[in-house]
């Protein structure tokens, strides 16, 4: 760990974290038959309900078009629906559904564990200003 935190490529050890963590966190989303970009996404549309798809997509890091299948075959399970937006006839809305809801409630006591495990060496501290600044980071970004 410390070769990547020397180099001074902050960006290339949060990518480097994030993959890491996104294989563990694959594996036990996968026993909630939720892929990391499905959670991600229910994550989201509960945080921000009646998000476009292209919002949809800069939220879980891909493209409009990949963004929409991924929305495709969330509503055909049922998780998600889409609505017309009311502020604009282009676009439609993206809602959580009760399943999805059920769905995300289920699953995230999973992503805790693995959260928890990940970060037991962590003090309150460590855990505290990792995720401030992960926030902050976050924020700058998007303006």
């Amino acid at each position: 760990m410390d070769s990547y935190a020397d180099d001074g490529c902050v960006t290339f050890l949060v990518r480097h974290a994030w993959l890491s963590m996104r294989s563990v966190l694959a594996e036990a989303l996968a026993e909630h038959g939720l892929s990391v970009q499905q959670y991600g996404t229910l994550l989201c549309v509960r945080k921000d309900p009646g998000l476009t798809i292209a919002d949809v997509g800069r939220v879980v890091g891909t493209t409009r078009q990949s963004a929409n299948e991924l929305i495709t075959g969330m509503e055909r399970a049922g998780l998600v629906e889409r609505r017309p937006n009311p502020k604009d006839r282009r676009t439609q809305q993206v809602h959580l559904t009760d399943a999805g809801a059920r769905r995300l409630d289920e699953a995230t006591p999973a992503i805790r564990k693995v959260e928890d495990e990940l970060e037991a060496s962590f003090t309150a501290a460590d855990r505290s200003v990792a995720r401030a600044w992960l926030a902050h980071m976050v924020t700058a970004v998007e303006g």
